[in-house]
C-alpha cells in the first residue's frame, strides 16, 4: 500500500507544492491548515508521516507534535517538522518535543523527497523481523513477535508499549549489554545510511525509551549516559 501523509500547512501555496511533489512521487496525501484539525483527523487518516509547519495559528507546530505523541495510535507517525525558523534552539525543541527530522524553509524539493522516503524506510526497518530472542535480568525482546517485557524483582513480568525505534533501540541495547555506543552507531544501527538530520534525534528516542523502562527516568538504572561518548545498557544477566 502507498504510504499516507499528512500535510500540516497554513500557508495554502507551500502545502499545495509539497501535495503536488509527494503525490507525483506517488504518495498519498490530505492537507490541513490548522493543529486543532490535525489532532482530530489523525485518529482516522492514521497516517505514516505528518509533514508539521513550526507556526501554525492556535496550537503551534510543537504543541501539536507534543500532543501526537501522547496519543495511543495504531500507527506511530514519523513527523518532520517545517520551520523558517533557523535557531539551533528551536531545532532541539522541535527533537525533544517528538519530531523525527527538522528542514528549515525555503527547501529543495529533492532535499523534501529524500528526507520523506528516509523516514518511510526507517518504518520499513522496523517492521522487519530477525527472529531473535534477547533476554537480560530485567528485559525481554522477542523480535518474531515484537514482544518486550520487563520484569523487575519481585513483580510480574509487564508488556512494554514501545514504538517500532523504541523497540528497536531496546533490542539494539539488550544485544550488547555493557557496550558503549555513540550517537552515530546508534544511527547506524536503526536507519543506516537514509538519516537526514541532526543526531540529536538519537536522543529524543533514549529519552522515551526511559520513560517506558526506567522505574525513575531522571535517574536511569538502565540506560547510562556516557559523557563524551553516548549510551549504556546495564543490567544483571538473567
Amino acid at each position: 500500500m502507498k504510504p499516507t501523509i499528512l500535510i500540516v500547512e497554513d500557508e495554502k501555496e507551500i502545502a499545495q507544492l509539497v501535495r503536488n511533489m509527494l503525490e507525483t512521487e506517488g504518495f498519498i496525501c490530505e492537507t490541513l491548515s490548522n493543529g486543532a484539525d490535525a489532532l482530530r483527523v489523525i485518529t482516522m487518516l492514521q497516517p505514516d508521516l505528518v509533514i508539521l509547519d513550526l507556526m501554525l495559528p492556535g496550537l503551534d507546530g510543537l504543541e501539536v507534535c507534543s500532543r501526537i505523541r501522547q496519543q495511543s495510535l495504531a500507527k506511530d507517525p514519523y513527523i518532520l517538522m517545517l520551520t523558517a525558523r533557523a535557531e539551533e534552539l528551536d531545532r532541539i525543541i522541535g527533537l525533544t518535543t517528538g519530531a523525527d527530522d527538522y528542514l528549515t524553509k525555503p527547501f529543495s524539493p529533492r532535499e523534501l523527497i529524500a528526507r520523506v522516503r528516509a523516514l518511510l524506510r526507517r518504518s520499513l526497518r522496523g517492521e522487519q523481523s530477525d527472529h531473535l530472542l534477547y533476554r537480560t535480568g530485567s528485559f525481554t525482546v522477542d523480535v518474531e513477535h515484537h514482544i518486550a517485557q520487563r520484569h523487575l524483582s519481585g513483580q510480574e513480568a509487564e508488556m512494554l508499549d514501545l514504538t517500532s525505534l523504541e523497540f528497536k533501540l531496546l533490542q539494539t541495547f539488550l544485544s550488547y549489554p555493557g557496550r558503549a555506543w555513540s550517537r552515530t552507531q546508534l544511527i547506524d544501527n536503526l536507519w543506516g545510511n537514509d538519516f537526514f538530520g541532526d543526531d540529536r534525534v538519537v536522543d529524543t528516542q533514549v529519552a522515551r525509551l526511559r520513560k517506558k523502562i526506567e522505574v525513575n527516568p531522571t535517574q536511569p538504572q538502565f540506560i547510562k549516559t556516557i559523557q563524551g561518548v553516548g549510551y549504556k545498557f546495564e543490567d544483571g544477566p538473567c
